[in-house]
């Protein structure tokens, strides 16, 4: 085993061995503006005509092999309180540009848009994306791991694009204080990224091979200041809310309750690159509504950490495990209790080392049926750089009950759960190479033996071979708390390969496609396991065959053919995991064949629209039937309408009813229909409605947000939310909320 963990990390070392970056040489000069830059998207100012212009982008798709064939010209430069961009965005055609709307953190590939990407601090692993659409709508994103995007980060920038007929122009300024960079360093790693929709061309300044994301920061190039920026100062930002609300669950007959909350956040810059987040008595009730989906499996959907607090530097805590293995998962702070306070410390602390703090205050839950005590969220991660991409890291998980007692115990809470995490995370020079290995170790009052947990990944990634393995070993009695490990006890092994043909023909009307092959098993840790005992987890594997078409506007079509085997080691539902009296039996076996196809529309195009379909053997020897669709259009840029519905039927399943004893066939159909609708009156005023109904869980969902930005960061939202039963249209609980917060720099 020593023999094999030297080989492996003597592999991995030569894979990232630093070297000089692969686009050294594309450089942009910027210098210190000596007259005024106004926001205007116009670009007539003097100083523009003295920038350096980056041109000459790179194609990265339907082809990286030849220039670009939309012209862009770039150029910067900068004054004591911000990094000013500019770029004037031609078209292959005179016509409109394609937008969805106005509304902030748009979808890169369903929009005409250019991205900044930034890199100060040159480790080729984490960087920040500024950029707009043609119509002027903002996004900001962070990037983690190299190439990861978190596009829920938020920051204070402005900017403005004008139209022109031809061309687009954008012009945008960023404060020096939304930044972080270390002092006195003069090249910045920077690239720039643009989609025209209308050509079908995605291009970047610096070259990018077309199987990677285009902010994939292994292949920036530098931007070389001509002194070095302005030093960072001791930046503070204080961003108070007020709140005022009223809510009122009509299912248990409550009264209404008002709400009149005040609370607020702070970042206090500690160094150039570390920041110091601090929050009391937050309130996220303007995030976003999770999008419902169908759950036909035993176990728990993972949603992503949407609030604001916990975004930035979130890949330092985030990185750790798998899907199947979160240790950390910031979701699980403040379910069912409040946040009483948080402090959140995270950045670099040097060119090599990276660090996470955070420790977080909860209340304990209201309901005293439920008696969830009071806990206190400790956090502790620290990264060291290895080679030119890699590192090494390490996190530690606490969560301590404060004034646990007796009777939190009887009701099966712990006073305690701890979790300590080592990871190697693997990234080569070119990005062909990249892959993670971990062990982890849960701590808990009751001393329990298997309760490791460790992860092993490798992924080899080239223009025409895309090949995955991963492992994964989760211990019976490991306990993550404060993490997402949807199962225990199992062997968990994924392959997956892909390989894609271009044609040769510049006119081809599909300009990718490939077969794909995706397997994967789960085991149970146990040899013998006796018939009266359940696990969490089954025997079963999956073998899936694809067949995969990019079509040159962009638009794609699959088909896929699956066969499953499925040891049950626990009674269970499959025609609806909420109904536990009806189950198939434990130690029964399954297996099933089904076909699969999707498609998805060309986004060029007002009317958008996709599908995706299933049929087959199911559970039981019956049958799942599964159609798909979503439809979509826009009146752009102010206004983009969706609607998706979800069937499924489900039928002749053979169950066992415990109410009589007897074998019966089981069946059911049930619908999940989702609208959403984007107004956008401006590129500071939103409104975004959702409409769910979900019949498997027998709940209807309204939810209506506006929100105004009325200064950059700074915004007033105005929240509406209805739950409903569908037989009926019953009120189950309703809710309104007014919120105002702003960002006040000091």
């Amino acid at each position: 085993m020593k023999k094999l963990l030297l080989f492996l990390f003597l592999f991995f070392a030569c894979l990232t061995i630093s070297a000089q970056k692969i686009n050294e040489k594309y450089q942009y000069h910027i210098n210190k503006a000596v007259s005024e830059i106004r926001i205007d998207g116009k670009l007539d100012e003097p100083q523009w005509e003295r920038c350096e212009s980056a041109t000459d982008f790179w194609m990265i798709t339907p082809a990286d092999t030849s220039r670009a064939q939309c012209k862009t010209v770039a150029k910067f430069t900068y004054d004591d309180k911000y990094l000013y961009f500019s770029a004037i965005n031609s078209q292959q055609k005179q016509a409109p540009y394609i937008v969805e709307s106005l509304k902030r953190d748009f979808n890169f590939g369903r929009n005409d848009n250019l991205w900044l990407v930034l890199e100060p601090f040159n480790d080729l692993t984490n960087g920040w994306v500024f950029g707009t659409n043609a119509a002027g709508a903002q996004f900001d994103g962070q990037i983690g791991e190299g190439t990861n995007l978190n596009p829920n980060w938020d920051n204070r920038w402005i900017s403005q694009t004008s139209f022109d007929g031809q061309n687009w122009i954008l012009e945008m300024a960023i404060p020096f204080s939304s930044l972080r960079y270390k002092a006195g360093e003069t090249n910045w790693g920077m690239n720039l990224s643009r989609l025209d929709l209308g050509s079908n061309e995605k291009s970047s300044w610096a070259p990018i091979p077309r199987q990677f994301f285009s902010i994939t920061l292994a292949y920036t190039g530098t931007l070389v200041w001509d002194n070095p920026p302005p030093a960072p100062k001791t930046n503070i930002s204080i961003i108070p809310y007020v709140l005022g609300g009223i809510s009122q669950n009509f299912e248990k007959k409550e009264e209404s309750v008002f709400r009149k909350d005040i609370g607020g956040d702070a970042k206090i810059a500690v160094s150039p690159s570390l920041n110091l987040d601090l929050t009391v008595n937050p309130d996220f009730s303007q995030v976003d509504v999770d999008q419902q989906v169908t759950n036909l499996n035993r176990f728990e959907l993972f949603f992503p950490e949407r609030r604001q607090f916990f975004l930035e530097n979130s890949d330092i805590f985030n990185s750790f495990g798998s899907m199947e293995t979160r240790p950390f998962f910031s979701r699980r702070i403040g379910l069912g209790t409040p946040i009483q306070y948080g402090a959140r410390l995270s950045g670099k602390l040097g060119n090599d080392w990276r660090i996470g703090v955070l420790n977080i205050q909860t209340s304990a839950n209201k309901d005293t049926s439920v008696g969830l005590p009071t806990y206190n969220y400790s956090v502790f991660a620290l990264q060291r750089k290895l080679f030119s991409r890699s590192n090494i890291s390490m996190m530690i998980v606490n969560k301590e009950g404060v004034g646990f007692g007796l009777e939190n115990s009887k009701k099966g809470f712990n006073q305690y759960n701890r979790n300590v995490v080592l990871q190697y995370n693997l990234a080569s020079k070119s990005n062909t190479w990249t892959g993670k290995a971990a062990i982890m170790k849960a701590f808990t009052p009751a001393k329990t033996s298997d309760d490791f947990t460790h992860y092993v990944s490798l992924s080899y990634v080239t223009k025409i071979w895309d090949i995955n393995l991963n492992y994964t070993r989760v211990g019976e009695n490991y306990t993550s708390e404060v993490g997402f490990v949807p199962r225990k006890g199992f062997h968990h092994i994924v392959g997956t390969l892909s390989h894609f043909f271009y044609p040769k023909e510049s006119n081809s009307l599909i300009v990718a496609h490939g077969p794909k092959i995706f397997s994967f098993a789960y085991l149970n840790t146990r040899n013998n396991v006796p018939l009266d005992v359940s696990l969490s987890s089954d025997n079963s594997t999956t073998h899936v065959l694809g067949y995969n078409f990019t079509f040159r506007n962009r638009a794609i079509f699959e088909a896929f053919t699956a066969y499953d085997n499925i040891v049950l080691y626990s009674s269970f539902n499959p025609v609806n995991p909420y109904l536990k009296d009806v189950y198939v039996k434990n130690r029964s076996e399954h297996t099933w064949t089904s076909w699969s196809t999707s498609f998805i529309s060309t986004p060029r195009n007002l009317f958008t629209y996709a599908f995706n379909s299933r049929y087959g053997t199911y559970f039981g020897d019956g049958t799942r039937l599964r159609l798909n669709t979503e439809i979509g259009y826009r009146f752009q840029p102010f206004v983009s309408l969706s609607l998706s519905a979800e069937y499924n039927k489900i039928k002749d399943v053979n169950l066992f009813n415990t109410s009589d004893n007897k074998p019966t066939l089981g069946g059911t159909d049930f619908w999940l229909v989702q609208s959403k609708f984007d107004i956008t009156f401006t590129n500071k005023i939103f409104w975004t409605t959702y409409f769910q109904y979900n019949e498997q869980v027998k709940n209807v969902n309204l939810n209506s947000r506006i929100q105004w930005r009325y200064k950059p960061a700074s915004d007033i939202f105005l929240v509406y939310s209805d739950n409903y039963l569908p037989a009926d249209l019953g009120i189950k609980n309703r809710s309104i909320v007014l919120k105002w917060n702003y960002w006040w720099n000091i």
